[in-house]
């Protein structure tokens, strides 16, 4: 008889905020597949919730997979935690998942604690339409890009070290955004900061914020959004050095995070 994997979210501070379902899958579960094993026995310790661990995390995660398929094709039952949420957002589990899919086996998902979830009702703006990024790349353009892109609320995780940079590279881009800068969810220290991008801005310019951090900011225009001078200067000098006009849109969106298509339609209109 085949077994199953039950997918269990863990607290993301307060270790009060485990459901009672949650408790029930560990207990009855064969093998409990965790990222640190010392963290997961401090929850299952306070519930005393005895269960036999397995790490599962970034580094073992192909190799770890085709043991627990096996396990559960045997039929064990195999829960999956990460040490604070849901697993798969931003943290290890989705190759086991695949692997079950692929393999034919149950996948049930429980629901509860979500950093994303909590900061974006938090945040006091618009929860009907909103997307997770993870963490925000690093690199200017691409994260002056993701910031542009329209399509409801952005959610994302931050370092406390580099808020202050990407709160400057919102700000150069609309000063008036609304975010708000959550940290330590639901843990003694917890704080949730609204206001404009320019605002948080100056206020984190010299103080980063200290420990877990998801931001949440407001909407982008919809539309492909307006495009300076400079960028489409930059596209005009790539053409006339020989470039196609669609690669040389590219090229410049990469470095600025303008809209290509904006860039093009811009060119293409300057042109005529």
């Amino acid at each position: 008889m085949s077994g199953r994997l039950v997918v269990c979210p863990t607290p993301i501070g307060n270790l009060e905020d485990v459901t009672l379902r949650v408790l029930s899958a560990l207990r009855e579960a064969d093998l409990v597949a965790c990222e640190d094993t010392r963290r997961t026995r401090t929850l299952l310790d306070r519930y005393g919730v005895k269960a036999k661990l397995v790490s599962y995390h970034e580094h073992n995660e192909d190799r770890r997979s085709a043991e627990l398929v096996t396990r559960m094709n045997e039929g064990a039952t195999v829960a999956l935690v990460s040490d604070a949420g849901m697993p798969l957002v931003s943290d290890p589990g989705y190759v086991l998942v695949r692997a079950c899919v692929a393999a034919g086996l149950p996948v049930e998902v429980l629901p509860g604690p979500s950093a994303a979830l909590a900061a974006l009702v938090a945040s006091a703006l618009p929860a009907d339409r909103w997307r997770f990024a993870g963490f925000l790349p690093r690199k200017k353009g691409e994260l002056r890009r993701a910031l542009a892109e329209p399509g409801g609320t952005l959610v994302a995780f931050e370092a406390p070290g580099r808020v202050p940079a990407t709160l400057n590279v919102l700000a150069e881009l609309d000063p008036e955004r609304e975010v708000a800068v959550c940290r330590e969810l639901t843990k003694v220290h917890e704080e949730v900061v609204r206001g404009s991008a320019a605002e948080l801005a100056q206020r984190y310019a010299d103080s980063p914020p200290k420990g877990e951090v998801v931001l949440v900011i407001a909407p982008a225009p919809e539309g492909d959004g307006e495009v300076d001078d400079a960028a489409l200067e930059a596209m005009a000098k790539l053409v006339d050095a020989g470039a196609k006009p669609r690669a040389a849109a590219s090229v410049v969106a990469e470095l600025t995070g303008t809209s290509a298509n904006a860039l093009y339609k811009a060119h293409t209109t300057a042109r005529k």
